[in-house]
């Protein structure tokens, strides 16, 4: 069975989350019924508190950063101050960056990097018309960030990584930009055993979150051999439940869990 290039992959993700910046059924909802709809709401707001948001960050952004695309809440584990600079990879809409630029404040400041055009358009409208101005946010690719050396003070991500067929140089990167010191606190998918070549080659499951998981034993050889230290990753074995509604009938929560990923840059 013939494996998906690179460059395969980082174009197919493009389109999709192109698309789905572009369009009204971003997210949970269908055509019919789009996500500004009471509906359409109302399920995006279920599902991103089954993923780990709380009913507050909901209410505490703009309507149409939240397109249902996590699989976690990387602020949850982040540990956010005032004052400090966050660096989100795969920003998106912009949903995690709203909700970091209250943590750090005035006196901090936030940077979301999104590969795909469309979402970032959309991330910076909704910055604008909410006057968000401590967000800014950069087209680029997580695997060649257009941060600057030792810049940032904490880097967040979520259901993303795993999207990326380079992940080392994605973990490079994030030691590259991060200050010493700088922490990792990702929200990600994770596998759990190998996954079949069937999966590994359908392009959908790619672009889905699925295929690209590494193995936990994979992911933390490839943070220390980029330098970083406690490196800790905690799958959530409960996420399986909503894990089998992005492929339902394929059996994929049997190798996929979401899990936390934490890890610090060193001192020195």
């Amino acid at each position: 069975m013939a494996e998906l290039s690179a460059d395969e992959v980082h174009e197919a993700v493009r389109r999709k989350y192109g698309g789905i910046a572009e369009s009204s059924a971003a997210g949970c909802c269908s055509p019919a019924g789009g996500c500004c709809d009471d509906t359409g709401l109302a399920r995006l707001a279920e599902l991103s508190v089954t993923v780990g948001y709380t009913t507050e960050e909901l209410s505490a952004v703009p309507q149409g950063a939240n397109m249902g695309l996590g699989c976690g809440n990387p602020l949850a584990i982040a540990s956010l101050q005032l004052g400090e600079t966050v660096l989100d990879l795969g920003s998106g809409g912009g949903f995690d960056c709203f909700l970091a630029a209250q943590a750090v404040g005035e006196t901090g400041r936030v940077i979301g990097v999104d590969a795909t055009p469309e979402m970032v358009t959309k991330a910076r409208r909704l910055a604008a018309e909410h006057e968000f101005t401590n967000v800014e946010f950069r087209l680029g690719e997580i695997e060649n960030l257009p941060v600057a050396d030792g810049s940032v003070d904490v880097i967040i991500s979520n259901c993303v990584i795993n999207l990326s067929p380079r992940k080392r140089h994605v973990f490079e990167e994030a030691f590259r930009v991060l200050k010493p010191g700088g922490r990792l606190a990702v929200s990600d998918v994770v596998a759990t055993a190998v996954l079949p070549d069937e999966m590994k080659a359908d392009l959908e499951l790619h672009t889905g979150c699925i295929a690209g998981a590494s193995l936990v034993d994979d992911l933390e050889r490839v943070l220390r051999e980029a330098g970083f230290v406690n490196v800790r990753i905690e799958p959530k074995d409960d996420s399986r439940e909503f894990i089998r509604e992005w492929a339902p009938g394929m059996s994929v929560e049997d190798f996929v869990v979401s899990a936390t990923i934490e890890a610090r840059k060193p001192l020195r």
